[in-house]
This record gives C-alpha cells, sequence and structure tokens, in this order.
C-alpha cells in the first residue's frame, strides 16, 4: 500500500479536536474515508477543517495538538 504524506493548506495552529477535552477527529491507525474532518487549523480565531481528500488508514501525525504549523508542513500520513 502507498503511503502518502498530508501537508497542511494553510498556517496557523492545528487542532486534533473540535473543543478542549473532546475526543480527537482522528487518532493513529483510524480509518479515514474521504470527507471526513482530521483536525482544524486556526487563524485568527477563523476555523478552517482539514478535511481528507482520500481514504485509507492515518498512520502517523507530524504535528502535535495545538503547534503552530506552515502553509506546505507535513500534518500526517495516510496508506490508501
Amino acid at each position: 500500500m502507498a503511503l502518502k504524506t498530508i501537508q497542511a493548506p494553510i498556517p496557523g495552529t492545528f487542532y486534533r479536536a473540535a473543543n478542549p477535552g473532546d475526543p480527537p477527529f482522528k487518532a493513529e491507525n483510524d480509518p479515514v474515508a474521504v470527507g471526513d474532518t482530521i483536525g482544524l487549523i486556526e487563524v485568527m480565531k477563523t476555523f478552517t477543517p482539514v478535511v481528507a481528500e482520500e481514504a485509507g488508514t492515518l498512520k502517523v501525525f507530524h504535528v502535535e495538538n495545538e503547534d503552530a504549523v506552515m502553509a506546505g508542513q507535513p500534518l500526517y500520513d495516510l496508506e490508501g
């Protein structure tokens, strides 16, 4: 199976859950379907969902919850 690295579409702060204390949208080794929300990127109190464009299995996150990310920075690996 091919491993694909998904990159941040915009710069900001990456969140793995919608709110503090909520379970993460996805965890490592979770199945991912097209359209699933993987996380959120916040810029100036505006939250942009990171949505899966391909199906597969989320293998590893490259960033932690609340990490600052730059556009083009690797977010996670998807095996499909």
